[in-house]
């Protein structure tokens, strides 16, 4: 747990104009803890800390443990805003993790096989991505860092669908549970060999 803990104090100075303050002069994040049975509670973050934090893809899927003046709140990474031009966050939203009961969280996808695929290694087509994260429903214990999607069977023409998708235990997808089946990725024919084929054709 100690790669997904933060430190973070109390702000009681609210407002834009506060928040402006704590990032220009002090470098620190202004955020807020919300859900659970308990009130919104407002904090800030050492800027540094939460960019390193952040360089760890399974931050955004892991409970983080947030001490918070003397007292531990376990918590999801729910939103954060990002400066529109350099991209380091000015603002982060964090909800409450109660153990026992489900929550809702964004996991990663990690596309294995690729390279060794039917329609990749034996048909030359290749891979796209339709979504490389999907929107999980599951109790605290249960969150993965990530779900795989195994390409290896995959064919020129055919797509993977969520519903295609090998769930680790007490995972639903939310997408799922509301009849959408969406398309994961697919192997399509290589428009490089297509082009290539046309270009013989036309010189014919």
């Amino acid at each position: 747990m100690t790669d997904f803990a933060l430190n973070a104090d109390v702000r009681s100075d609210l407002g834009k104009g506060a928040s402006r303050r704590l990032r220009r002069n002090e470098n620190l994040v202004p955020a807020v803890i919300y859900g659970g049975e308990k009130a919104a509670q407002s904090i800030s973050l050492q800027a540094k800390d939460l960019a390193k934090l952040l360089e760890n893809e399974a931050a955004f899927s892991h409970v983080l443990a947030l001490n918070v003046a003397g007292a531990t709140e376990n918590v999801l990474i729910k939103a954060l805003q990002r400066h529109p031009a350099k991209g380091y966050v000015v603002h982060a939203d964090f909800v409450r993790v109660v153990a026992g009961q489900k929550l809702t969280a964004h996991v990663p996808l990690h596309f294995i096989n690729e390279a060794t695929a039917v329609g990749v290694k034996q048909q030359g087509g290749e891979i796209s991505h339709t979504i490389n994260e999907v929107e999980v429903s599951c109790l605290p214990k249960d969150l993965p860092e990530f779900i795989e999607v195994d390409m290896a069977k995959v064919e020129v023409g055919q797509t993977v669908h969520l519903s295609d998708l090998k769930l680790p235990k007490g995972i639903e997808l939310v997408a799922l549970a509301h009849g959408n089946d969406l398309a994961v990725s697919n192997i399509h024919a290589s428009r490089v060999k297509d082009d290539s084929a046309e270009g013989e054709g036309a010189a014919e």
